[in-house]
């Protein structure tokens, strides 16, 4: 049976850009499940509210309903034991990768790409972006990414424990990739999918590692659209 998705779309509803949506697209690949992605914007509350979901990622399996990455992942890892495993080391460790990606990779992510992710929503979704994060930040969206050539140069280096981890191991999550990994990978698609703007130095080891990732599950990343 094929799993729906209810997956965060910018004007092109081809162009999906949510980093925790990513994480379960990746997951649903990982575990290589049939997955029909449904585009949803901001606006289209009634599509989930319907389901009882207030936020994306939304999945449908069968008559069953779940909401939230990590929740998703949970139930993935539960029902379909006999795919390859989410979690190879166990759930424990996976959470400090969870809340430091959140933390440190998506609010840093945010500060650099915000007014750019707004230029890609379709204009019935611009003002809810808008208010809410403004709201959110306590500065105006041109504000937060204004000196971001600056502040970049910050979120690189806060990147550092991912690219000592990265130097020691081929994956976050160990010898294979795992859901630590689509968890650190979210935040580089969302700007990927949004904007023309360099996260990274060229030269920068973690390259290396997010290729791998576009390239992983037949290319399911690669093959959205982006900034490459």
């Amino acid at each position: 049976m094929t799993i729906r998705m209810f997956d965060l779309c910018g004007a092109d509803p081809e162009r999906r850009f949510s980093p925790f949506c990513w994480r379960t697209r990746l997951a649903l690949a990982h575990k290589d499940l049939d997955v029909e992605t449904v585009p949803w914007k901001f606006t289209d509350r009634e599509a989930i509210e319907s389901l009882g979901a207030q936020k994306v990622p939304t999945i449908l399996d069968g008559e069953k309903m779940v909401t939230d990455s990590w929740a998703i992942a949970e139930y993935l890892e539960e029902t379909y034991p006999d795919r390859p495993t989410l979690f190879p080391n166990g759930k424990g460790e996976v959470n400090f990768i969870r809340w430091w990606s959140e933390a440190v990779m998506t609010v840093g992510v945010a500060s650099l790409i915000l007014k750019d992710v707004y230029d890609h929503l379709d204009p019935v979704d611009q003002p809810y972006f808008r208010e809410s994060r403004e709201k959110r930040f306590g500065r105006t969206l041109e504000e937060v990414q204004s000196g971001r050539d600056k502040g970049v140069k910050a979120f690189r280096q806060a990147l550092t424990p991912l690219r000592v981890t990265l130097q020691h191991q081929q994956w976050v999550a160990g010898s294979s990739p795992g859901f630590a990994d689509h968890m650190c990978a979210g935040p580089f698609l969302w700007a990927r999918a949004t904007s023309p703007f360099r996260l990274l130095e060229a030269d920068d080891s973690l390259n290396d590692w997010l290729n791998r990732i576009l390239d992983s599950y037949g290319g399911v990343a690669r093959s959205a659209p982006g900034y490459d």
